[in-house]
């Protein structure tokens, strides 16, 4: 049994917190670059605005956006691991905190959705946890703006409605609500679960790298298709027009029941952070 402790956890998280929000994935940034080569007039010229704001935030250690957004954790917590002097949840929590605080983030969150107070911290985070092998601490971080939150959703199709369903219930989330979510976009889709799994797979499907496709040759091609379709609306960077729409499509997919076909659709705006760290 390996001990780690609650001061780790938090100053492991408290510097994602700051790292994540100033720094472009490499992924992200080279699917930009490719994709802004590909584009003529204002897209072309949004999109050199971007990957040169990117660059500013990376030099300057400022956020990439002003929306510094929901803090999402994903972490895997080894089997054989001992966490001393706290537990975990108030462990990342203290991290948002300090995260935050000390480096002039926006707090995006509410204590109540109705009342509207904002808790002055970004906390409470979303944590989820998985129990896994090893004696490793395991935490991504996807801070979630909340104009690209607005833009997602979820639908229970019947099962015999098939790709064809799921492809058509993307596209129309895309058309209605992608020019909000400051395209070019990023699409997390998950297909399967239940109700309550299925979004947030559709979450952490955007942990995977952008320009990875999916393991099974199947689904590596429905990301193809929908990703073409996509661009071909037309919507292009920042709602202006153009062929980048999204820069990825990535489907997770998991078991179902025999009368469902659960479907959920995340998107991430251009500003697509994430990032991973291992105690």
């Amino acid at each position: 049994m390996r001990t780690i402790t609650a001061d780790a956890i938090t100053a492991a998280v408290e510097k994602l917190c700051a790292e994540t929000n100033f720094e472009l994935p490499h992924d992200v940034l080279k699917t930009l670059k490719k994709s802004a080569s590909k584009e003529e007039g204002i897209a072309k010229s949004i999109m050199n605005e971007i990957i040169e704001n990117a660059a500013i935030a990376r030099e300057k250690k400022v956020p990439l956006c002003q929306d510094t957004g929901a803090a999402n954790f994903f972490i895997k917590l080894g089997k054989d691991v001992q966490i001393d002097g706290g537990n975990i949840y108030d462990a990342v929590n203290k991290g948002v905190v300090a995260g935050y605080k000390n480096n002039y983030l926006r707090k995006s969150i509410v204590s109540d959705p109705l009342e509207r107070k904002n808790t002055g911290d970004n906390t409470p985070a979303n944590i989820y946890i998985d129990i896994v092998e090893g004696d490793n601490i395991e935490i991504d971080f996807l801070p979630k703006g909340g104009g690209s939150e607005n833009a997602s959703a979820l639908k229970m199709l019947e099962p015999l409605s098939g790709w064809d369903g799921i492809k058509e219930f993307v596209l129309s989330v895309i058309k209605d609500k992608g020019k909000n979510a400051c395209p070019p976009l990023v699409v997390g889709v998950a297909i399967g679960g239940d109700f309550a799994s299925v979004g947030k797979l559709a979450k952490k499907a955007l942990l995977r790298k952008i320009d990875m496709q999916n393991a099974d040759p199947f689904y590596a091609e429905k990301e193809c298709e929908l990703l073409k379709e996509i661009n071909n609306l037309g919507i292009g960077p920042m709602g202006m027009g153009g062929k980048t729409t999204a820069l990825s499509v990535l489907i997770e997919t998991n078991p179902t029941h025999i009368a469902s076909l659960p479907a959920a659709v995340s998107i991430q705006c251009h500003s697509c952070r994430r990032k991973k760290t291992v105690i």
